[in-house]
């Protein structure tokens, strides 16, 4: 029997993604967390084989959670399951330790497909992801975002979805003065001369909704 945490802030999908696992007959959901500290604190309290967990939290980012589990040593297989698109988050997902990435409008056939293979210990990304992957071993060019460090991804992404300064500090736990230099290294490295030029990147490059 395949165990799996579920971690995501909203209870009303968490139920609906319990109805879909548990209609197959290999697979139990054993516990639910609702936040990054509480899925750290059940992985360290008990043994799982899938971790399904969403990249935006109350508490921290998704793949500060990832990291956290990875410095931790935990062998369970990670299914990131996001709403946001995949050229958002996936192959930072998944170098940041995930083992698949989907997004939460996928089919529920291929969430349940997704986790029986990570279970196995195998990866499971998309088509359209596989292609993208592909595409960056054989050294293609990379945009000017993805050479950016995950921090300074995530203040873009915030920044670009109209939070200001304070608001992304409490969010990402950080102070006003160290978020404001991370916003300083997104401007100098994407040659951005203000907030709406970055926000027309942002929109270019559909790195947000």
């Amino acid at each position: 029997m395949l165990r799996i945490l579920l971690c995501d802030d909203h209870p009303i999908l968490r139920e609906g993604l319990k109805k879909i696992l548990l209609q197959q007959a290999d697979i139990t959901v054993v516990e639910e967390a609702g936040s990054g500290a509480e899925m750290l604190e059940k992985c360290a309290a008990a043994r799982f084989d899938v971790i399904i967990l969403d990249i935006t939290l109350p508490d921290m980012n998704g793949l500060d959670a990832l990291k956290n589990l990875q410095a931790r040593g935990s062998r369970a297989g990670v299914l990131v399951l996001s709403m946001h698109p995949e050229e958002q988050y996936a192959t930072r997902a998944l170098k940041a330790g995930a083992s698949g990435y989907l997004q939460k409008e996928s089919a529920p056939a291929e969430l349940v497909t997704a986790v029986r293979r990570i279970a196995r210990g195998g990866k499971y990304v998309t088509a359209s992801l596989a292609e993208k992957l592909a595409f960056e071993l054989q050294g293609a060019d990379k945009e000017p975002h993805q050479l950016l460090s995950d921090r300074e991804y995530q203040v873009l992404c915030l920044l670009a979805s109209g939070r200001g300064i304070k608001e992304i500090a409490l969010e990402l736990g950080l102070s006003a003065p160290t978020v404001a230099t991370y916003r300083s290294r997104v401007m100098t490295k994407l040659d951005l001369s203000s907030t709406v030029d970055l926000v027309r990147y942002a929109l270019a490059h559909k790195l947000v909704d």
